[in-house]
């Protein structure tokens, strides 16, 4: 079985309006998950540099990032990471270039967990339901593409607001989405903005939404998980 997760860390602000790497690092530990997507994980301005530091990720913690190598100074591309196991292999990576009218991007890994070989998209999409679509039929479009088809895993902040329309009824036609529950906003969670969705070949043995003490203080979003098995 292999445990996924997804979290908007907020550029590492918290509800306490500081910037602290090391706590959302606490909170990836305390998820301990085999793949996590990071949404927000770069600072916006600038280089665009990563929020929690390299030697941070690498000594502090089993996981490293897939090297998307599009900017060195970030984690990721727009913003959009994947974590996993320092033990794990990863086959593959690319960034999926979204319609947007504002800079989004989606990030794509094939990995092998413990023998077992998936397909992990990262996404953060629009605030614009109409851009939203447009943005799920190119992430479906790609993974589907593949040349070597394998269970997939889509993750991300959809800022989807409506339970079963929008992107959501593009999404879901491919690939349920797990039953996690609301994530936003983490002081109060109501809406389910954050999604896991898998393909049929793989079954949600369990899930949730992550609430600990600290989880509801390092950003605006609780992450939330799921474990996975084939099916």
């Amino acid at each position: 079985m292999i445990k996924v997760a997804s979290y908007n860390m907020h550029k590492g602000i918290g509800l306490d309006r500081l910037r602290d790497p090391r706590r959302i690092l606490d909170v990836l530990c305390e998820l301990d998950a085999d793949v996590i997507a990071l949404q927000e994980c770069d600072r916006r301005f600038g280089t665009k540099a990563r929020v929690i530091p390299q030697h941070l990720l690498e000594e502090h913690s089993g996981w490293h990032a897939v090297p998307f190598g599009r900017n060195t100074a970030s984690m990721g591309w727009h913003g959009n990471a994947i974590l996993v196991r320092k033990t794990a292999e990863v086959i593959d990576h690319q960034t999926i270039h979204l319609p947007a009218l504002e800079p989004r991007g989606a990030v794509s890994a094939d990995l092998r967990v413990d023998g077992t070989a998936i397909r992990v998209v990262g996404m953060h999409l629009d605030l614009s339901g109409l851009w939203r679509r447009r943005q799920a039929h190119t992430i479906i479009a790609h993974v589907e593409s593949g040349t070597h088809p394998m269970p997939a895993v889509l993750m991300g902040d959809l800022n989807e607001w409506t339970p079963n329309g929008g992107c959501l009824r593009d999404f879901c036609a491919h690939y349920p989405s797990a039953p996690t529950g609301p994530s936003f906003h983490a002081r109060r969670p109501v809406g389910r903005l954050d999604r896991i969705m898998a393909s049929r070949a793989l079954r949600v043995v369990e899930c949730g939404v992550h609430s600990s003490a600290t989880a509801r203080r390092a950003s605006d979003h609780l992450p939330i998980w799921a474990v996975l098995e084939p099916v």
